[in-house]
């Protein structure tokens, strides 16, 4: 790939110049602030509903070390045989009808959408999401195992072009999903996630990334997400940073504290232009 790190500044979307890593942060303790005051109750009036119509059902999608992975696949209701596939995955909280929603919405643009179960259960209280967090984070060889396991099964069912989209915890799960598929993933979003910054890793990655953050979001720090991207583009990778001047950790969350209706616009625009361009 050529190299390009893309400064933006659109419609109230501010880029960072690059600077160097700061110290690695808890990030545990740090969703732990955002999200403990929280339970993941969705308005009704933030719920979006597809733009077209979406068939859903709950998947078995894989096995890994013996155990059955499920998860929730989205597809229009129109899907044709090749149709373009995104793997979604899940906040701090697990599998649940909000990322239930999200793939909806997602397979409403005719999308073919694998939303992945990373903990087995969901939960709606910060203390549990916490120790499942830390949980998966201890044991990223499964992560990866798990997240394989979801691009072998769009693969395996037609799938041509996969992106990787995630939230949160699911965000820098999204790039972990990049780092395993290689040329398989061709695309991948990142939504507030915890940036990888250890050049061994990021050199598995071969999809562009479309980074977005909120610039009041203390959990994850700014010179983080610029010491990835610096070690992206220094790889020969793409990245394109955003920072939502206004928004914090979780904006695009319609179930958090934090959500912020234009930050949620405008990326969820962002998100759909990208995947256009990289996966049709």
């Amino acid at each position: 790939m050529n190299s390009s790190y893309r400064a933006v500044l659109l419609l109230g979307v501010a880029a960072v110049p690059l600077t160097a890593q700061s110290a690695q942060p808890d990030y545990a303790s740090a969703m732990m602030r955002a999200h403990g005051h929280e339970t993941p109750t969705a308005s009704p009036a933030a719920r979006i509903a597809p733009r077209a119509a979406v068939l859903g059902s709950e998947v078995t999608y894989g096995t890994v070390d013996g155990k059955a992975l499920r998860g929730y696949l989205a597809q229009p209701a129109a899907a044709t045989p090749g149709s373009p596939a995104i793997v979604l995955i899940h906040e701090w909280w697990g599998l649940n009808d909000n990322i239930r929603a999200v793939a909806d919405r997602y397979a409403g643009e005719g999308y073919v959408v694998l939303a992945v179960d990373m903990f087995g259960r969901s939960t709606t209280l910060p203390d549990t999401a916490m120790v499942l967090y830390q949980a998966a984070m201890a044991n990223v060889p499964l992560g990866e195992k798990n997240v394989g396991a979801a691009i072998a099964y769009l693969k395996a069912n037609g799938a041509t072009k996969i992106g990787a989209i995630g939230f949160c915890f699911g965000g820098h799960w999204s790039l972990r999903t990049g780092l395993v598929g290689g040329r398989d993933i061709n695309a991948v979003v990142i939504y507030y996630g915890a940036p990888i910054t250890d050049v061994q890793q990021l050199a598995r990655l071969k999809a562009p990334v479309l980074g977005l953050y909120g610039a009041l979001d203390k959990g994850i720090p700014s010179d983080s997400v610029k010491a990835m991207s610096l070690k992206i583009t220094e790889l020969g990778g793409r990245i394109d940073a955003n920072f939502f001047p206004d928004a914090n950790h979780g904006f695009a969350n319609p179930s958090g504290a934090s959500y912020n209706v234009p930050a949620a616009e405008i990326a969820w625009r962002k998100s759909i232009l990208f995947f256009e361009s990289q996966l049709r």
